[in-house]
């Protein structure tokens, strides 16, 4: 049976209270009369059921009634201004259902916003005080190499030019920086439209390894596509994006491997999508770290990830990058063991 509604129960209350009344001046009246006038007997208390009634039904309706009404009309015309749109306002239901369950589900949502908003609030702390760590270094670098140019050293032939170097060095750092936040921005915003093309990852994979061919042989790690995996796997995607994607998990290999290490770069067949992994022998990632390190700047290490002059954003590009092409990417590692990281692409 279903709840009944407020005009319902405000009858029934005053059906059993004029029911009482009724029974209680019908008794009065037996009492209070020598002779049995029924005529007075059931008249008198009739008109006092039929005034009680409809007195009791008109103040429970007219006032507290609407009352309810106007409080389930202002949830509704609430909700009616967020982005989602509520249901028809059907004012023949239970109004007291209604408000209810309304109230209650304003309730879970005011809470969730106030976690997310707690959430954003952490997340943009944490994210200002990244930034200036990481452009508080350059930016006192840069300034120290200028002052001492300044204070006579730029008639310095020993030194004016090597300075010069390295404060330009610092200023491509920021501006690497700015440069991927701006990416990551837009990745993350969908204003970055994708150039999809077929292409042959395979070949993509050995120009990355060509490219970053200097940094391999500064710590004699040798990178080779895995054996059995060099035959050409076309996919469909953005070739440019895609290239950042497996320079930036390469060199991450290169990095943090070990001094005559190695890394393998595996592709494989799993019917509509190709699977990409870069495996390497390194110090690994420890497990409580895994779920962060797609984070923008969350660094494992960061003494010396800072050392190694990386952004602290080049994992976090990669996620956006894979996530804009309706993939995943995973990784999985072990400590003094290596990392694999894998994500896939598809083939049309």
């Amino acid at each position: 049976m279903k709840n009944p509604t407020p005009i319902l129960v405000a009858r029934l209350s005053a059906l059993t209270i004029a029911l009482i009344l009724f029974v209680l001046l019908a008794l009065i009246k037996i009492l209070s009369i020598s002779e049995l006038n029924w005529l007075s007997v059931i008249l008198i208390p009739v008109l006092l059921f039929i005034i009680t009634f409809f007195v009791f039904s008109y103040a429970v309706e007219y006032f507290i009634y609407r009352k309810i009404k106007l409080i389930y009309k202002i949830i509704y015309d609430t909700k009616a201004s967020q982005p989602v749109k509520p249901q028809k306002l059907k004012m023949e239901k239970s109004i007291l259902d209604d408000v209810s369950k309304e109230v209650d589900e304003w309730k879970k949502t005011t809470i969730k916003r106030q976690k997310k908003i707690r959430k954003l609030r952490a997340f943009r702390k944490e994210f200002l005080t990244d930034v200036f760590h990481e452009l508080k270094t350059p930016i006192f670098n840069i300034q120290g190499y200028l002052e001492t140019l300044l204070e006579g050293a730029i008639n310095d032939k020993q030194v004016n030019i090597q300075f010069l170097k390295k404060a330009n060095q610092n200023v491509e750092r920021i501006a690497n920086i700015v440069s991927d936040l701006q990416l990551i921005s837009n990745l993350e915003e969908g204003s970055f439209e994708l150039n999809k093309e077929k292409f042959d990852i395979t070949g993509l994979v050995s120009e990355v390894i060509e490219s970053l061919e200097i940094l391999t042989r500064a710590k004699d790690i040798r990178i080779r596509i895995k054996e059995g995996c060099n035959e050409a796997f076309f996919v469909r995607a953005d070739r440019e994006m895609i290239q950042q994607v497996l320079t930036n998990i390469i060199s991450n290999s290169i990095k943090y491997g070990k001094e005559g290490g190695k890394t393998q770069v595996g592709l494989y067949d799993m019917s509509e999508n190709i699977l990409i992994e870069v495996s390497d022998d390194g110090i690994g990632i420890d497990q409580v770290h895994l779920a962060r390190i797609f984070e923008r700047f969350y660094r494992v290490d960061k003494d010396r990830s800072r050392q190694q002059g990386g952004s602290g954003l080049g994992l976090s590009i990669v996620k956006h990058i894979i996530e804009r092409h309706g993939m995943t990417v995973n990784v999985r590692s072990t400590l003094e063991v290596g990392t694999t990281f894998g994500f896939t692409l598809s083939k049309t």
